[in-house]
């Protein structure tokens, strides 16, 4: 049976992928910080895990936790937006620490305890966002952001390079989502969002390893 391992998954995009892989009959083992988000993640039938990636504490003990599991697909979703700059302004340090400790110090803590955990072939995907390209970027707002999910792509690319010929590894910009992240108003609906991600992550292959895409598989400018 596949095994699918998500790293945040009590609302939004986490959520929806839990629900979505389970009504594929997968076993899932999925995360989150608060018992409330828990209780959801059980009452789809996940096994639930409690884990905070930006609390050193918390994340380090993922390994034991998933000991003895080979996972087919990996999706590491935790992030936060943080404070809503649209110009040059300073965010505290408070600010600061909350946004890059959890989007990119995350998944630095995360995924070091994974290699070992990957079953042959694996998938591994990490949610960025379209607003951390450089190539592409022509807005400021949110600056702390796109700094945080730049630094995010750039983790992503190395662990590419560390696990070639183990495991695939894409960078997803999930698109604008009606989610409590993008507001009301967004572009997409969140099971459009995850059905579109999920099917391209399944169809990439081993020269795919290292890239940028959008939720529909479409390559993204670094």
């Amino acid at each position: 049976m596949t095994q699918i391992l998500i790293i945040g998954a009590s609302r939004g995009i986490g959520l929806e992928l839990v629900r979505q892989y389970r009504a594929d009959g997968a076993q899932v083992v999925a995360t989150a910080r608060s018992d409330e988000g828990l209780a959801a993640l059980r009452e789809l039938g996940a096994t639930a895990l409690k884990l905070d990636v930006a609390d050193t504490a918390s994340a380090s003990g993922l390994a034991w936790q998933i000991d003895g599991r080979q996972f087919d697909t990996v999706f590491i979703v935790a992030g936060v937006y943080g404070p809503r700059h649209t110009g040059l302004q300073s965010p505290t340090a408070s600010e600061f620490d909350d946004v890059m400790h959890t989007n990119v110090l995350g998944p630095m803590r995360v995924l070091p305890q994974l290699p070992d955990y990957l079953a042959p072939g694996a998938k591994l995907a990490i949610i960025s966002s379209r607003m951390g390209s450089i190539g592409e970027r022509t807005s400021a707002a949110g600056w702390l952001y796109r700094a945080s999910k730049a630094a995010a792509n750039s983790v992503l690319k190395d662990a590419s390079l560390l696990l070639a010929g183990k495991a695939t590894c894409l960078s997803f910009h999930p698109g604008w989502v009606r989610t409590d992240m993008g507001g009301s108003g967004a572009d997409i609906d969140v099971a459009d969002s995850v059905s579109g991600m999920r099917r391209a992550l399944a169809a990439a292959e081993p020269e795919d390893n290292g890239s940028f895409r959008n939720y529909d598989g479409q390559p993204i400018s670094w």
